[in-house]
């Protein structure tokens, strides 16, 4: 019923031997269904933090579930299930709202902070995202610069209007980053062809990273970082777990680090703002 109710064909075939195969994924996507609105899910925040200073710039905040029977479900299981059912909609415009809100309230004291907000490709066929964007930042009274929206290379890839989308963004003010960058295509057209404000050095590209300058790891990054700034882009460099990683990334000209070694998620009453 919810799976012929999303898709708005007003029909659903029932596989019994899906439903055989996958009981326990056929019972989450039926949880997932009431989540929202039984208030399980909740934003946890990671800090951002300013290269060489290692001031605090914002945050980015993460969708977690906590499910009263199985507690918290990784991201790594429901964000797909959410993506594939259509329920990345509501839960995507949930996310931006509430993470608005607090950001909002946090800049009572520390007006610099920002907030990095994941879109999902789900949510550029949504023709209303634009206007969701823009009543989240009027509800809670903050300037679009202070927002940093986070986009994957698939929606430049595979959203025929994304372009289009992403200008009526940006012309809101609010900042656009390309995430898990180098992990896809990373075609360099889309650096130059999009209105993006910065990108995301994926944390697969840490790995191995000792400091060592004439190790590969450190020249892909170094490279990337050159190219970054030579088009304007600032650049954050997630999974940073050692003090090596974080000091050769700060050496090369990082912007901002992300990382279980300066911070992990955790929810807002946890979050440790400056004194």
């Amino acid at each position: 019923m919810y799976r012929a109710k999303r898709t708005g064909g007003g029909v659903a075939v029932f596989d019994p031997a899906a439903a055989a195969l996958q009981p326990g994924r056929v019972s989450l996507e039926t949880d997932l269904y009431h989540a929202l609105d039984r208030g399980e899910l909740e934003l946890h925040y990671q800090p951002l933090f300013r290269a060489g200073t290692r001031e605090l710039v914002g945050a980015e905040a993460l969708c977690r579930w906590r499910h009263p029977r199985l507690g918290m479900v990784s991201p790594a299981e429901f964000i797909p299930l959410a993506e594939n059912t259509g329920l990345i909609l509501p839960i995507g415009a949930w996310v931006l709202n509430e993470a608005c809100r607090q950001l909002a309230q946090w800049r009572t004291l520390h007006p610099h902070l920002q907030m990095g907000v994941n879109l999902s490709p789900r949510q550029f066929w949504n023709p209303q995202l634009v206007q969701s964007v823009q009543a989240a930042l009027t509800t809670h009274g903050l300037p679009g610069s202070c927002v940093v929206l986070e986009i994957t290379e698939s929606v430049l890839m595979n959203v025929p209007d994304a372009e289009a989308t992403l200008r009526h963004l940006r012309a809101l003010g609010v900042r656009l980053s390309l995430d898990d960058f180098g992990t896809g295509y990373s075609s360099l057209s889309y650096l130059n062809r999009f209105p993006l404000t910065s990108l995301k050095i994926d944390r697969s590209f840490l790995q191995g990273v000792t400091g060592d300058p004439h190790g590969t790891p450190e020249k892909v990054i170094q490279a990337v970082m050159l190219l970054a700034h030579a088009l304007d882009l600032h650049v954050t460099t997630e999974g940073i777990e050692t003090p090596e990683q974080a000091a050769f990334i700060e050496e090369v000209g990082g912007d901002i680090l992300q990382g279980y070694l300066l911070g992990r998620p955790v929810p807002a009453d946890q979050f440790r703002l400056p004194d």
